[in-house]
């Protein structure tokens, strides 16, 4: 039997327990996870803490922060779901691997403007509505395109993978950037002799603008894997 004590942090995820009854307090959670997101924004992963959300929302509200989240990993589990549903776009028009681009090109887009999302994505599985929501999308899409069984399970896995990986990877040279306190391109120069690529060829990778950029490699191994799948002959 679990222990009251630990009635707010049993099986290690928020989406896993039920959210606090009603209470006076000032503010409800989606205000403090707004907060978070703003906090993260600005200042990211490494500076949020349960004592600057406090600061953050004031002193009268510290009572309602730890009646609505539980703790920090909870806190971070509801602002990445959050985020995660601006992925949520319609994906109406043309054929099932045009559908799948635009909702690929949310969820990147939408992780390259919250650096710190994917970051958590590697320690924090996605139980969340919105994080499920997306998957569900991803595979109802495939489904209607006639991947069947396994197969769909493997061509979700390699889309819904493929757009988290591609996230990841690109947060972590932000964090890093980020980290040295320099822009992108004195970073760059002071790292690409280092590391043996020479500053340009850093700076154009790192660049959003460019054609050697994250945003353009994403679009090219997207189409490279949705070209790949083919249901016909998986079926």
């Amino acid at each position: 039997m679990v222990r009251a004590a630990d009635e707010k942090t049993v099986l290690g995820s928020v989406w896993l327990r039920a959210e606090p009854s009603g209470t006076r307090a000032p503010l409800s959670r989606d205000d403090i996870v707004r907060a978070a997101i703003g906090i993260l924004d600005r200042e990211g992963l490494e500076k949020l803490s349960m004592r600057r959300m406090a600061t953050e929302l004031g002193t009268a509200a510290t009572s309602a922060l730890y009646w609505r989240v539980a703790n920090k990993n909870d806190l971070l589990e509801l602002a990445v779901d959050t985020v995660l549903g601006d992925a949520l776009v319609a994906t109406d028009d043309g054929d099932w691997r045009d559908q799948l681009t635009t909702l690929a090109h949310a969820a990147y887009e939408v992780l390259a403007a919250h650096p710190w999302a994917p970051q958590l994505l590697a320690s924090h599985a996605g139980l969340g509505p919105n994080y499920q929501a997306y998957a569900e999308r991803i595979l109802l899409i495939l489904k209607s395109a006639g991947f069947k069984g396994v197969y769909l399970d493997a061509a979700v896995s390699a889309v819904f993978h493929y757009v988290i990986g591609a996230a990841v990877t690109d947060a972590a040279w932000t964090a890093t950037v980020r980290r040295s306190g320099l822009t992108d391109q004195d970073w760059a120069s002071g790292a690409g002799d280092q590391l043996g690529v020479g500053a340009a060829t850093l700076t154009a990778y790192l660049s959003s603008e460019d054609r050697s950029g994250p945003q353009a490699r994403f679009t090219t191994g997207l189409r490279a894997i949705l070209i790949g799948l083919r249901p016909r002959q998986l079926t």
